[in-house]
């Protein structure tokens, strides 16, 4: 199990190792070096999702191992409560940032229109948490749209396995 402790509570998660192996091992990876520590969720969109993971509180993308190949045809959907990684408009571009689905997003999966965002997780407890950050008042900040007025900051990423 993996705990993504934030300041607006704790959101438990699990993990599809075998859905999405290189996805889940990255974001193992990321939590065990602390690099999710004092990262924000940057980007906060009600009704869509939440993502964070790569910046902190100033906006500063913190710096990142290689990108990692796609994933998003595991058969994994883009449903509530699911966890993806974010990429640039290049398929295999993949590092640390991840998001929360808030909805089933089903335009985000694999197709024939778009490659896709890989799902490798799901929230298995603190939902709430998720839905409460999702609600926070956002505004623009050095460049970027949908960024919460107040910092939604991931103190930790833990792994309790």
């Amino acid at each position: 199990m993996i705990t993504i402790k934030t300041n607006h509570g704790d959101i438990c998660v699990e993990l599809f190792d075998e859905k999405a192996p290189i996805s889940c091992d990255n974001f193992r990876q990321y939590a065990t070096d602390g690099h999710f520590k004092d990262t924000v969720f940057h980007r906060v969109i009600p009704n869509f999702m939440i993502q964070g993971g790569g910046m902190d509180e100033t906006m500063f993308s913190k710096p990142t191992r290689d990108p990692i190949k796609n994933e998003a045809d595991n058969g994994e959907a883009n449903d509530r409560g699911t966890l993806a990684m974010a990429r640039t408009g290049v398929v295999d571009s993949a590092t640390s940032q991840f998001f929360i689905n808030l909805r089933d997003n089903d335009f985000l999966n694999h197709s024939s229109r778009d490659f896709g965002y890989a799902v490798f997780g799901r929230v298995t407890d603190g939902m709430d948490v998720v839905d409460k950050i999702a609600a926070v008042p956002t505004g623009n900040q050095a460049g970027h749209q949908d960024v919460p007025v107040e910092a939604v900051t991931i103190l930790d990423v833990t792994i309790d396995d």
